[in-house]
C-alpha cells in the first residue's frame, strides 16, 4: 500500500488506544451508519481475526458503535457510545467468528430498523484507513486510501450516467469505478474512487436524483 502522508502511518486525530483497532473500527461503523441513513433499532457486529481476540481491550466495540451513531474518530463520546446507544433503545449484539478472512482486522456490521436491513463488511488496514469489501452481500474492493463516492441506487436505465454526468459537470475525475447489483431491477451499488473530495452541494445534487437511494463520501 502507498501512503500519501505521515498521517496515514501514525493515524488520525482520535480517541485511542489504536489507530487500526479503534480509529479504523470507528470509520467502518461511520460508513455503515451513513449508508443505512437512519438510527437502527438493532446493531449486530461480528468480529474476525485480531478484532475478535482484542476488541474489548482495544476499544473496537465502543469505536464501531460510536461510528454507527455518527461519531468520528476524534469524538469524545466514543468511550460511552454503547451506553448512549442503549439509552436510545438500540439493541446491540457482539459476536466473534473463527472464519478465515482476507485481513485479520475485519468486522461485519448488520443494521436493521425492524423493516429495512443493511450489512457492510470492512477491514482496518492501519493508520485509521479502511477498505469496504462487501455491501449488502455484494463483494467489492473499495480502498479507503483516497476519496470515494458510494451510491446505493435503484437498478434503472440511466442511473450510472446521471451520477457520472454530475461529476463531469463539476470537473471531478474518476480514478476507479465498480458497479454491481444483486438482481435486475433491484438495489444496485456504485463505488466511485475520485481524485478529490466533492462538496456537500455536489453530494446533495447526486442524492436528489430519482434513481438514488443514498450517496455518501468516504476517505480523505
Amino acid at each position: 500500500m502507498k501512503y500519501r502522508s505521515v498521517f496515514d502511518i501514525i493515524g488520525p486525530v482520535m480517541v485511542g488506544p489504536s489507530s487500526s483497532h479503534t480509529a479504523g473500527a470507528a470509520r467502518i461503523g461511520l460508513m455503515a451508519g451513513k449508508l443505512f441513513g437512519e438510527t437502527p433499532a438493532v446493531i449486530h457486529i461480528t468480529f474476525y481475526g485480531s478484532f475478535a481476540d482484542t476488541y474489548r481491550g482495544h476499544g473496537t466495540d465502543v469505536a464501531i458503535i460510536g461510528g454507527v451513531l455518527g461519531y468520528d474518530t476524534f469524538d469524545d463520546r466514543i468511550p460511552q457510545s454503547i451506553d448512549i446507544a442503549k439509552s436510545k433503545g438500540i439493541k446491540i449484539h457482539f459476536e466473534t467468528s473463527e472464519a478465515l478472512t482476507d485481513h485479520p482486522n475485519t468486522a461485519r456490521v448488520h443494521l436493521t430498523n425492524g423493516v429495512e436491513e443493511f450489512e457492510l463488511v470492512g477491514i482496518s488496514i492501519g493508520g485509521g484507513t479502511i477498505e469496504i469489501t462487501e455491501l449488502n452481500g455484494v463483494p467489492l474492493r473499495l480502498s479507503g486510501g483516497g476519496p470515494a463516492l458510494v451510491v446505493l441506487h435503484h437498478d434503472r436505465f440511466g442511473a450510472i450516467a446521471a451520477v457520472t454526468s454530475i461529476l463531469a459537470d463539476y470537473e471531478i475525475n474518476i480514478g476507479h469505478m465498480e458497479v454491481s447489483r444483486h438482481e435486475k431491477g433491484k438495489q444496485a451499488l456504485m463505488a466511485i474512487e475520485i481524485d478529490d473530495r466533492i462538496t456537500a452541494e455536489v453530494l446533495e445534487e447526486i442524492d436528489r436524483l430519482p434513481q438514488v437511494e443514498r450517496a455518501v463520501m468516504m476517505g480523505e
